[in-house]
């Protein structure tokens, strides 16, 4: 079992997309999967509600109680899967946090905008804090590249600005229309687009996220 958490003190870094096409990803390759669904926006859940894709079946949503609940409740369900992904409020540091304790891998999503390096260093010191109260090397740290348009300046300087922050990079995920669409219609990219750039991109983090969570 791996249990990755989804991290960021800022929305619109595309979490909740990474989380869901995490999954089919690991679906993909044969893995049984568990989204849970953090955030009270629920954006994991509406997203899962516009179609009868993958998302329906793998969703779980947790409803606003006490942070340290969410620990118990994602070691519970991660008995009965290979993988569970998940995905965390911006606003909330408490849920955060729970989840960076119980993780094996957190990954740090950041767009090119200097707004979200801002405060990509908060939740950088957030999953560094619960590394240290474990003391167990555990979770690891990953940034993940996050709505990269490759043909501007920021695009191209993002991967090269996140090394300098001293954490390894994973691949990254491009800011493309498909995955929008893949969103309206309730499906992953890979039920919605197939072999398509976006979902080469996602197949690609998926394979370095389960290599490093796992080790």
């Amino acid at each position: 079992m791996a249990i990755i958490a989804i991290v960021g003190r800022k929305g619109g870094v595309g979490k909740s997309t990474i989380a869901g096409n995490l999954a089919a990803e690991f679906d993909a390759m044969g893995l049984s999967v568990l989204l849970v669904d953090a955030d009270p926006q629920h954006s994991l859940a509406a997203w899962a509600a516009q179609g009868d894709g993958l998302l329906s079946r793998s969703v779980q949503k947790v409803t606003r109680g006490k942070p340290e609940e969410l620990r118990a409740g994602v070691k519970a369900a991660g008995k009965a899967v290979d993988v569970v992904l998940v995905d965390t409020p911006p606003g909330m540091p408490e849920t955060a946090y729970e989840a960076a304790m119980v993780a094996d891998l957190v990954l740090l999503p950041c767009g090119p905008s200097p707004l979200d390096l801002f405060a990509l260093k908060d939740a950088l010191a957030l999953a560094l804090k619960a590394r240290a109260e474990r003391r167990n090397k555990r979770p690891r740290i990953r940034f993940v590249p996050s709505k990269v348009l490759m043909n501007t300046n920021l695009g191209r300087d993002l991967s090269t600005s996140l090394e300098k922050m001293g954490k390894k990079v994973l691949p990254s995920i491009g800011q493309r229309v498909v995955v929008a669409q893949a969103v309206a219609s309730g499906l992953t990219v890979r039920e919605f687009a197939p072999n398509s750039t976006a979902q080469v991109e996602f197949a690609e983090l998926a394979k370095a996220v389960y290599k490093i969570a796992n080790k």
